[in-house]
């Protein structure tokens, strides 16, 4: 057998690098071109037919080059976004991002490290980060932190934490089914999915999680929870978390978060606080009065890519005690090995120890840059916008005859419909939806929807450093078109 020819080995760098270097600057100026003219495009567009084929397309077997992939980006994926980005997206909770961190983005992935572990910058840039989120939490400073995708996955981190350290036993050996008694947290019924997507997962089943009536500002209800706390206890089971919600995603209500702590430390309950957006209210001396007694929580989730507008993806789970983080998640084989004085594997930190995730991508560097490039009090003036751009939104809602606001505006979240004479909420439900969707296929603003109460919300929820007022003027003035013209069309 003749040895193997080994002189035609490849590699996936360009062979010519200065072609690659013109493509890259090429896509960086036509990027910020895109995101300086973001306010002339519709905010969303129906994405057509075509396109949706061309995503059918086999596997290319063969090189097609740079130019050929970046030039079918251009056709067929930039033209058609979600349209986060945009001034008048208000949908969901999504943020809008920034060319910076853009930027910072191409950076992380030039450098490519994994935040697994091993003695390398890229860990010590995230562990600055979590030192720098809990300074804006206000949280002590030897808390323990991870950087993950979003507020599902901080959840999911603190919960877990919460269960094996609350356990009557040793669950990561022993496994759920031993436990003694059925352990139980409670939530308002504003609680969001991810929670019972975590305690789902985490195999205590959805009965665990017991979803306590809300107020009339839809504020979790103290008396019902003590009730229900009081009753589970005499029944046998095990209580042993409550999770309060820092920013409903309904209507950015706050629970009560001082109260619940009380409550937590009385009954030697693990308290969590999902502050997905609303927990960044700390940021700003006019708002941190929501946020009082969230310090005292044993666990805290939030997320940087809504209210801190960040790129997609990054959030952050803290959690007080270090011991019980890292107890929860920390399993080192043979081959992760580490803590020594030299070499690569040196340094004692490895976050892998504190999540579930061994392969991590480097999603501190963009919060890093971002927060050098503006300065954390600028976000909490921008936050403020927000609020107060909600707050004028819902000023407008009320001065309209032709529209009926249903939820108070505790933050930055506006509820609210049309109202049509002599229609019932069933109609008036499909009215509005139907309102909800022309503005979205006319790219005019993208709110989304909720129903309060049984009747079907347009509900604007406003993390977007980009939205003026008039934006505000135009959604209100369309909603009344809209309205009225699919009113006389019934007619």
């Amino acid at each position: 057998m003749k040895p193997e020819d080994d002189t035609n080995e490849e590699s996936l760098d360009p062979q010519d690098w200065n072609a690659m270097r013109a493509l890259g600057h090429r896509m960086v100026d036509d990027i910020m071109s895109y995101l300086e003219t973001v306010r002339d495009r519709p905010v969303w567009q129906p994405l057509p037919r075509q396109v949706k084929e061309y995503m059918q397309q086999p596997l290319p077997r063969q090189p097609q080059g740079a130019e050929s992939a970046y030039r079918d980006f251009l056709k067929n994926i930039l033209p058609h976004p979600m349209g986060n980005i945009h001034p008048r997206f208000w949908g969901w909770v999504i943020g809008t991002g920034t060319p910076l961190g853009a930027l910072a983005e191409m950076l992380a992935a030039a450098m490519n490290p994994n935040l697994g572990g091993a003695e390398h910058v890229a860990n010590h840039v995230e562990g600055q980060v979590i030192d720098w989120c809990k300074e804006m939490m206000g949280y002590t400073n030897d808390a323990s932190g991870l950087l993950v995708s979003g507020g599902s996955m901080a959840n999911l981190v603190g919960l877990t934490v919460a269960r094996n350290t609350k356990a009557e036993f040793d669950l990561r050996r022993q496994g759920v089914p031993a436990a003694p008694r059925k352990m139980i947290l409670y939530g308002s019924v504003e609680t969001h999915s991810s929670v019972q997507k975590a305690v789902e997962l985490l195999g205590l089943g959805g009965d665990a999680l017991r979803m306590v009536p809300v107020n009339s500002k839809y504020e979790i209800d103290i008396p019902c929870l003590k009730k229900f706390i009081a009753e589970d206890f005499a029944a046998g089971y095990y209580p042993f978390c409550i999770i309060g919600n820092a920013g409903t995603v309904n209507t950015g209500a706050f629970d009560n978060l001082s109260e619940l702590a009380d409550i937590c430390e009385r009954e030697g309950m693990w308290f969590h606080v999902d502050g997905a957006f609303g927990a960044l209210a700390a940021l700003c001396p006019e708002l941190m009065e929501l946020v009082h007694g969230m310090d005292k929580a044993d666990s805290i989730a939030f997320d940087l890519h809504k209210w801190l507008y960040m790129p997609i993806e990054v959030g952050c789970a803290l959690v007080r005690s270090e011991e019980d983080h890292r107890r929860a998640f920390s399993l080192t084989a043979d081959y992760l090995a580490h803590g020594g004085k030299r070499g690569l594997i040196a340094g004692s930190h490895w976050f892998s120890d504190y999540g579930i995730q061994l392969s991590r991508g480097f999603r501190a560097l963009k919060v890093w840059m971002s927060i050098k490039e503006h300065g954390i009090e600028k976000y909490g003036r921008l936050i403020l916008q927000n609020v107060r751009q909600a707050n004028y939104l819902a000023r407008l809602v009320d001065s309209e005859p032709d529209l009926e606001r249903l939820a108070p505006v505790p933050l930055n979240i506006v509820c609210f419909r049309f109202m049509a004479e002599g229609m019932n909420d069933d109609a008036l439900n499909q009215l509005n939806q139907e309102i909800l969707i022309q503005l979205h296929e006319s790219g005019i603003a993208a709110p989304s929807y909720t129903t309060l109460n049984g009747k079907y919300a347009i509900r604007a929820a406003i993390t977007n450093h980009r939205s003026q007022r008039d934006d505000f003027n135009l959604l209100v003035s369309e909603v009344v078109h809209l309205g009225k013209k699919l009113t006389k069309e019934k007619d």
